[in-house]
Parts: structure tokens; C-alpha cells; sequence
């Protein structure tokens, strides 16, 4: 039986040492699986906290944008609002000024709006209770070269200011009209006088 003892001693001592290979090529190849996974790991992480990072400072800068446009709009808004506050003050002044500048600045508009024809000025009610003895020889004097114009005893539907008609043709000079014809231009130069 010695030669059968050895013959298993043998074997078992083969079969031991094809386990070592098995279990050392197994653990050599988990090795090295686990290396190339910790590498593909590191790289997909640093790729993540690249493209993360990217994200973050885009989003960032469209957030400083956005809050930046917002605020250059909130600014805008309230320039207009009180550039429109002005223009109604200064309409305010210019229907509360006395009745001789009142009707002086009348007549410096008319002769801005003076056409060839014969013209007709309407006035509205208040101002047509107030009109100074010589306004109307004034405007004659205004209009006297160009065909003239005659003040019309019928209110104009207007708070102030006047309508000058030639014909079918008729001009709304009130302040709000005249102020809504142009409010573009004195948006832009009350904004540099008072936003310099």
C-alpha cells in the first residue's frame, strides 16, 4: 500500500498545487480587473467633476446675466417712470401758468404750425373764457401773410393747448399731444439732462 499512499500523496499534493495556480491566476486577474475599474472609476469621477464643474460656472453666468438684464430692466423702468412723472409735471406748469404766458406760449406754437390757407383755431372751454383782448389781433398779425386764421367761438374737445384746421386737414396741438408726438426725443434728452 506505500506505493498507493504515495500515488495519493501525489495526487493530492498536485491537486494542491493546481488550486494555488487556480486561486493565484483568479486573484491575479481580480487584480487586475479591479485596477482597471478603480482607473475607469477615477476617470468617469474627474470627467463628472469636469463636465459638473463646466455646468456649475455656465450656470453661474447665466444666472449673473440674467439677474444683470433683470436689473438693467428694473433700472430702465423706473427712469421712464420718472421721466414720464416730469413730463406730466411740466404738462401741470404749462396749463397752470398765468394767462398773458399761457397765451404767449400759444402763440409761439401757432407759429411753428402756420400753413398757407386760411386756418381756424380752437381752443378748449377754459381757455376760451380766458382769451385776452388782444389775442385774436395777435393771431391776425401771426397768420396775416400766410391767408390767416380765425378763432373759432366753438370749444375744441382738448384740456389745453389748441387745434388748428385747414380744411379737412386738422392739427391736435394739445400739450399731450404734442408731448405723445415727440416722446421719443424728449424721452431721450430729459434721460441725458437727468441721467448724464
Amino acid at each position: 500500500m506505500s506505493g498507493l499512499d504515495e500515488i495519493l500523496t501525489l495526487i493530492e499534493q498536485q491537486q494542491k498545487q493546481t488550486e494555488e495556480n487556480i486561486i493565484n491566476a483568479a486573484e491575479s486577474r481580480a487584480a487586475v480587473i479591479k485596477a482597471e475599474g478603480d482607473e475607469k472609476a477615477k476617470k468617469a469621477y474627474e470627467e463628472h467633476l469636469r463636465t459638473a464643474k463646466a455646468q456649475a460656472e455656465k450656470d453661474f453666468e447665466n444666472s449673473c446675466a440674467s439677474v444683470d438684464a433683470s436689473m438693467k430692466r428694473k433700472i430702465l423702468a423706473c427712469k421712464v417712470e420718472i421721466i414720464d412723472a416730469a413730463i406730466e409735471k411740466t404738462i401741470s406748469k404749462l396749463k397752470s401758468l398765468p394767462d398773458k404766458e399761457y397765451f404767449e406760449l400759444l402763440l409761439r406754437l401757432i407759429e411753428r404750425h402756420v400753413q398757407k390757407g386760411k386756418g381756424v383755431l380752437s381752443l378748449c372751454e377754459l381757455d376760451l373764457k380766458r382769451v385776452p383782448a388782444d389775442f385774436e389781433q395777435k393771431l391776425h398779425e401771426l397768420a396775416a401773410k400766410d391767408g390767416g386764421i380765425e378763432l373759432s367761438k366753438e370749444p375744441a374737445d382738448i384740456e389745453d393747448g389748441f387745434i388748428l384746421s385747414y380744411g379737412l386737414i386738422s392739427e391736435n396741438c394739445s400739450f399731450r399731444a404734442m408731448i405723445e408726438a415727440e416722446k421719443e426725443d424728449i424721452r431721450d434728452t430729459a434721460a441725458r439732462i437727468l441721467f448724464r
